[in-house]
């Protein structure tokens, strides 16, 4: 199955996180197929804090691709940014 969810990445007690499609099976750091863009929980002043590609992301739900409840709920937010 394909998922769409977070990859952690950053320094230690820094995370940082990018939001990849990857086969379920495999682990959460491992390959991906595609980023879709990343999530900044540390943001602050001008950083950006999240940032997708919401076509894409279009794209691989209706190709079937299922997101975690994190990966969720950033789309979630994503769309009332947009809209």
């Amino acid at each position: 199955m394909i998922a769409i969810r977070l990859a952690r990445g950053g320094a230690k007690k820094r995370p940082f996180y990018h939001v990849v499609v990857t086969d379920s099976r495999k682990r959460r750091d491992s390959g991906y197929i595609e980023r879709l863009g990343y999530f900044n929980p540390r943001a602050t002043g001008q950083e950006v804090r999240l940032h997708l590609e919401g076509d894409r992301i279009e794209h691989w739900l209706k190709e079937g691709a299922q997101p975690s409840e994190t990966a969720a709920k950033l789309i979630k937010t994503f769309k009332k940014q947009a809209a």
